[in-house]
């Protein structure tokens, strides 16, 4: 729901998550092979889990990047106005009793 306050200039945090996901990669692949080469299968096991997390993360990261900016409305369209959980302009009539169309 839009209140109104959205600021004019706001920016996708994409490409931060992009580098900061990429970086996580790195270490975690490094943490993975340091640990297996060292002996220590369960933290290699931990890198290893991490380092899958990571690149699902990144895979998803990309995929959002590659569709590209998603229809915002632009400053001549009002706010929403916030539902108050009243009738719906266009609702079919539900009848019954003390609603609608035939209620005496």
């Amino acid at each position: 729901m839009r209140t109104g306050s959205e600021p004019v200039t706001a920016r996708s945090p994409l490409r931060m998550r992009f580098w900061l996901s990429l970086w996580g990669l790195v270490w975690a692949a490094v943490g993975t092979i340091a640990f297996a080469l060292a002996g220590r299968p369960g933290w290699a096991a931990a890198c290893g889990v991490l380092w899958l997390i990571v690149t699902v993360d990144l895979v998803m990261i990309l995929r959002h990047i590659r569709q590209g900016p998603h229809y915002q409305p632009g400053r001549d369209i009002p706010p929403y106005e916030p539902d108050r959980g009243g009738p719906r302009r266009g609702a079919p009539d539900r009848g019954g009793p003390g609603r609608g169309a035939g209620a005496e």
